[in-house]
């Protein structure tokens, strides 16, 4: 009965994702304050991510990271934990539970790679942490940081992501701020969500 409950909650969760609402996702914790009408400034405090580095073509790394990272919550660790699919991923286990806080990070090039991260949630250490079994699967610490944010909807491929991009690049340069590392991309929702109802945003750091 209670793995019948379950899934039927699961089936709920996927369902209002289609429409760009996520139940149960922890976002990292963080302060922020408006720049502009589209931009606003955020303080993170440590954090802790899995990261993987993929080659190749943007949208095709991002899927093969998130597919490999996946892999890491879904029970490729040291812990054998179960993990189920949530919006947009989460984790059920009868002991531990790891879940997938939002957002997936992308950020990188084509001669680089690219690295995307899954934050993970707060309760976690990188004591506690499972060891991942795929050794293309870091645990890595992310430091305190400032960031600027824009934030946009509809398509995230790489043209969307260059524009928002530039936007906030131009909110930052009115605005007489700094950007002092590279921007990343950040999603909120699995691809079947409605493209006008999607969470995407581009952040890029600057001086505290």
């Amino acid at each position: 009965m209670n793995r019948i409950i379950k899934i039927a909650g699961q089936v709920g969760e996927s369902v209002l994702s289609i429409v760009g609402i996520r139940v149960g996702t922890e976002e990292p914790h963080h302060l922020r304050r408006p720049l502009t009408d589209g931009v606003e400034i955020r303080q993170y405090g440590p954090r802790i991510a899995a990261e993987t580095t993929v080659a190749g073509e943007k949208q095709a790394a991002l899927n093969t990271g998130f597919r490999r990272l996946a892999g890491y919550i879904f029970g490729g660790n040291h812990h054998d934990t179960e993990i189920a699919m949530t919006a947009p991923v989460s984790q059920q286990s009868a002991g531990q539970d790891i879940a997938m806080t939002a957002p997936v990070s992308q950020t990188g090039s084509a001669e680089d790679g690219w690295t995307v991260r899954f934050f993970m949630p707060s309760k976690w250490s990188m004591e506690t942490l499972p060891k991942p079994d795929d050794d293309a699967v870091r645990l890595v610490p992310v430091p305190a940081e400032t960031v600027a944010v824009l934030r946009f909807s509809g398509d995230r491929g790489p043209r969307a992501v260059a524009a928002a991009t530039e936007r906030l690049h131009k909110a930052l340069r009115d605005n007489g701020i700094e950007a002092v590392g590279e921007a990343v991309a950040w999603f909120y929702d699995p691809p079947w969500t409605l493209p006008f109802r999607r969470r995407n945003e581009v952040a890029v750091p600057i001086e505290a």
